[in-house]
């Protein structure tokens, strides 16, 4: 008789294969296999018990799993190790012998025989797939923990009695198909209130002023020293140019100046490597140096976890077991040496609000693993690229820190005649003296930062200073003054989108990817140059919940509403109580705008040209599959044809107008507008 072991997908089941024997049988329950109904809302509005169900396409999965339990000695539920895996993992225990199962039923019927009892289930927990992990799982089996499924049980109810009494009054007051989620419409209000500042801003012209100097050639040196100052004071007082006028006027004076070394001064600066990857930290680095959506890393990163390469994907913390922190240790001493790995270990503190410490960081499994090392039909492209992210990112979070020598040189400006203005000039730069953890990068700490948007860096700041003396004087071989004009914060992208959820503490590791997919499938959001702008759609949907529910989508109600949920995992409170205070304040709420909120008339896009059926204006309408054109006469002439939004690029093939498409899936992608003559299609945007 067979020991019955139950994961969630078929690569998982693969992987574990490899390490448990014969005695054991693994399949997939292939995700979740009993849920909330599809139709209706499935939650008892005054005890807000929900109703599962096994949905029509898994009840032969359901049907196969109970054969094989009636006949499996010991049923191992090997689900993943968050409070979604706890949830799954109770509810096949509940299917498989719970009241309604196929085994309690036959029970009776085979009093003799060794059958599935509630004594003979284990539940085993690894944040990784190797043998060491699993051998110690199934040692030391556990209890399912009915305090992480009532955490999920509470997101799972909330979230559907938010969304489907929500979305009916969208339907009602703005436009039927709509939808409004807890999480998802505080993430769209996010992207709106930076629209609207971007819109309220307004710029304020500042110059700077930068002087070329070089140190006077003597007969010791007999060689040219050159570096470039900027100017930082007049007469003792912090400069501030707002006009090009007076910008002039101190071009003048620096004209006509006298310039000397008034202070060198000369020190050591460290710098830190990064802790390891988290969830969140994860998806933003891969958003912006691989360009990968949070949908698409998460994707690669789970297929990862379950082929045994990393540690599970979904994970607040920043701790390396001590386990992970000797491996990394072994690795730095017998490749990089020992004069970058230091005295001991590097210990890290979370940064999110909300987090956990119950996980590990995300990190490789085996450092003999390298990214090229990958090969073969499973692994693409992307799937290297992340793991040569997440495979230094771990490395580097134990090396010793970069040391660069720093020089500050500040010059005095003294104009010639009559005591007058005096003006302070600083010129900056700093050497690498040690590399430490920007080895394992092999390449310089500036492509690694990342720097605010839209910030400029003067030349003067960072630069290669040549060797100088205080007192020196110095001559003046240009100056040039430069015009800025301050900038309007910049626009979310997937990368900053989840850095501002998670300093808010809101929504977990889990729930960043749907959270964004959620709002760009429901049109409220479009990402243009993968950044996202709210469409017409979605800023009217924003201000409708915002008008009527702005306690319910406040950001720090909302992040309190995180904090309940994980109350309620760690057991320090009632999951149907905490939905009771939430919802029931919502729930009148909701009958009084039904009967006072005035129908919402959404602005409609139109268009420069007519239908061609029936000659009425031709408006964007907005489908499954993105915006497209429709006749302004529907329902009456029914007549659509393509969106066609021209960029500001040509084909490289024949010189035509590029426009963007999207597939099937929704993906976006840039084609020739004189398709099918000319097949040119891009992933990227051409220049």
């Amino acid at each position: 008789m067979q020991n019955l072991v139950i994961v969630e997908s078929p690569t998982k089941a693969r992987t574990l294969a490899k390490f448990l024997g014969k005695s054991y049988r693994i399949e997939a329950s292939m995700g979740h296999i009993r849920d909330l109904p599809k139709a209706e809302i499935g939650v008892d509005e005054d005890t807000f018990e929900p109703r599962y169900i096994v949905p029509r396409d898994k009840k032969k999965k359901v049907n196969e799993l109970k054969k094989l339990a009636e006949k499996a000695k010991i049923l191992y539920l090997a689900t993943d190790p968050d409070r979604e895996g706890e949830a799954i993992a109770w509810h096949l225990k509940e299917l498989l012998v719970g009241r309604d199962s196929l085994v309690r039923k036959n029970r009776k019927q085979a009093k003799n025989d060794e059958r599935i009892t509630n004594n003979n289930i284990r539940r085993v927990e690894f944040h990784e797939i190797t043998k060491s992990a699993i051998n110690e799982a199934f040692e030391h089996p556990r209890e399912i923990n009915l305090q992480l499924v009532d955490a999920q049980q509470a997101r799972r109810v909330l979230d559907r009695l938010v969304g489907y009494k929500l979305s009916p009054l969208l339907w009602k007051k703005i436009k039927r198909g709509l939808s409004a989620g807890r999480v998802q419409s505080v993430a769209l209000r996010l992207i709106v209130d930076r629209e609207r500042e971007i819109e309220a801003f307004k710029a304020d012209e500042y110059w700077s002023i930068e002087v070329n100097l070089e140190s006077k050639v003597t007969e010791a040196t007999k060689e040219t020293k050159v570096f470039i100052a900027q100017l930082i004071s007049v007469n003792g007082e912090k400069v501030v140019i707002n006009n090009e006028s007076y910008a002039k006027e101190i071009v003048g004076k620096l004209e006509v100046s006298d310039y000397k070394i008034q202070a060198i001064i000369k020190k050591e600066v460290r710098r830190s490597p990064a802790a390891p990857f988290t969830t969140s930290t994860l998806q933003q680095t891969a958003g912006n140096k691989l360009g990968m959506s949070a949908k698409k890393t998460m994707m690669v990163a789970q297929n990862l976890y379950e082929q045994g390469y990393i540690t599970y994907m979904r994970t607040d913390s920043v701790t390396l077991s001590t386990q992970a922190l000797g491996m990394v240790r072994d690795y730095i001493g017998r490749v990089m040496g020992a004069d970058f790995l230091p005295a001991g270990p590097r210990f890290y503190k979370a940064k999110s609000k909300n987090a956990q410490e119950a996980h590990e960081a995300i990190r490789p499994t085996d450092l003999k693993v390298t990214g090229d090392k990958l090969k073969g039909d499973n692994f693409t492209r992307d799937h290297k690229r992340l793991y040569d992210l997440i495979f230094k990112r771990t490395v580097a979070s134990q090396v010793n820190d970069a040391v660069f020598d720093q020089t500050t040189v500040d010059v005095t400006a003294i104009p010639a005649g009559p005591a007058g203005d005096s003006f302070g000039l600083r010129a900056t730069g700093s050497q690498l003296k040690f590399p430490g953890w920007l080895k394992v990068y092999g390449i310089d700490i500036e492509e690694i930062e990342e720097k605010p948007e839209g910030e400029e860096k003067s030349k003067a700041e960072n630069q290669k200073i040549p060797n100088l003396t205080e007192g020196e004087a110095l001559d003046q071989k240009g100056i040039n003054p430069l015009q800025h004009f301050t900038q309007p914060p910049p626009r979310y992208t997937e990368a900053s989108l989840v850095k501002k959820l998670e300093e808010l503490g809101i929504g977990r590791p889990s729930t960043y990817a749907p959270i964004l997919s959620t709002i760009q499938d429901r049109f409220y959001v479009e990402r243009n140059e993968r950044k996202f702008n709210p469409t017409s759609l979605g800023l009217t949907v924003n201000d409708f919940l915002m008008k009527y529910f702005p306690d319910v989508f406040d950001y720090e109600f909302t992040a309190q509403m995180e904090d309940s949920l994980d109350e309620i995992a760690r057991g320090e409170r009632e999951w149907r109580q905490t939905i009771a205070t939430f919802f029931k304040p919502l729930a009148i709420k909701l009958g009084t705008v039904e009967e006072s909120a005035e129908k919402v008339k959404l602005e409609i896009e139109t268009v420069d040209k007519n239908c061609p059926k029936c000659g009425k204006q031709l408006v964007v309408r907005t489908g499954k599959f993105g915006k497209f054109l429709a006749c302004s006469g529907f329902p009456e002439c029914k007549h659509t044809e393509r969106l066609e939004e021209i960029i500001e690029a040509k084909c490289p093939l024949d010189g035509g107008d590029i426009v963007v498409r999207k597939t099937r899936k929704g993906k976006t992608f840039f084609g020739c507008k004189n398709w099918p003559k000319c097949t040119y299609a891009s992933w990227t945007k051409p220049k």
